[in-house]
């Protein structure tokens, strides 16, 4: 989700170096090696997976399918009680006086290859409609109900790429398909997005508190071109273009999405984690 390097204490980003374990192994794992990963806390095996799988990461370089279904099945497993969260922690309330709900950020780690962090989001909360350009993004629902609405970028349908050259649509507008419209509710599976499909463009609002574990390979990084933008979406009919054909019926599957500065409304601010340890190396 967008929004992780502005409220991130970025002073951990380098990964610290740990002594390794060099007992001999047998069958290509020590005794000690495997009791030491049956013990492991599950933040400790996510950010093990993710420095595996996010190993050779880069701008739009996409893990191999089966370590996204590996990296899916080691979120898919984590609980709110392995991160230390409950509903009724602070984060998760709404104040009367503020008339927008602050959102709370708890950084976990961030390196070159990758960032992991939690979204905690009061009723009525809302992250902004946001990018991930040239990234891979696994967002598991911990606990609570979300409306997300995501779009991908509609220049690859036969049907309404003609929109994107077409003088009738205003400057810094264009058009999108929508991928998802629709609630979760916690347990889910853990949803993906790709650099361009899955919904790399998306919503999400909290309908009532919920929390949300964030990856994202490679992090948001402006002299690496991956700036987090911030769009406006339209209903489709809000512009008439020639050129576009697309049938009546499947109009609601498309908007125009026009980029934005940051939303004022959009307040994010940052805590301590105060789960289980993360050690990083």
């Amino acid at each position: 989700m967008g929004i992780t390097t502005a409220v991130a204490d970025r002073k951990g980003k380098e990964c610290r170096e740990l002594s390794r374990d060099n007992s001999v192994k047998t069958n290509g794992k020590s005794k000690k090696g495997r009791r030491r990963q049956k013990k492991m806390v599950p933040i400790q095996r996510l950010y093990d997976t993710c420095k595996e799988v996010f190993a050779e990461s880069g701008t739009n370089i996409i893990p191999p399918p089966e370590n996204v279904e590996r990296l899916r099945a080691v979120l898919d497993g984590i609980r709110p009680a392995d991160l230390g969260l409950t509903p009724d922690m602070q984060h998760f309330r709404s104040s009367v006086t503020q008339q927008y709900p602050t959102i709370t950020y708890l950084h976990l780690c961030e390196c070159d290859q990758f960032s992991m962090g939690i979204f905690c989001l009061p009723p009525s909360g809302v992250i902004s409609l946001h990018d991930h350009p040239g990234m891979t993004v696994f967002s598991k629902l911990l606990f609570g109900t979300m409306h997300i609405k995501s779009y991908d970028w509609a220049v690859d349908d036969p049907n309404t790429s003609a929109a994107n050259s077409s003088t009738a649509v205003p400057s810094g507008v264009r058009l999108a398909k929508v991928k998802v419209d629709s609630n979760f509710t916690a347990p889910c599976n853990t949803s993906i997005l790709y650099p361009s499909e899955g919904g790399n463009m998306h919503r999400f609002t909290a309908v009532t508190a919920c929390a949300v574990l964030d990856v994202l390979g490679p992090p948001y990084s402006d002299p690496d071109g991956r700036h987090c933008n911030y769009y406006c979406d339209y209903p489709f009919a809000r512009f008439s273009v020639d050129g576009v054909s697309v049938p009546e019926e499947e109009r609601e599957k498309y908007a125009w999405l026009e980029e934005r500065e940051k939303p004022p409304e959009l307040a994010v601010v940052g805590a301590k984690y105060r789960g289980p340890k993360l050690v990083e190396h």
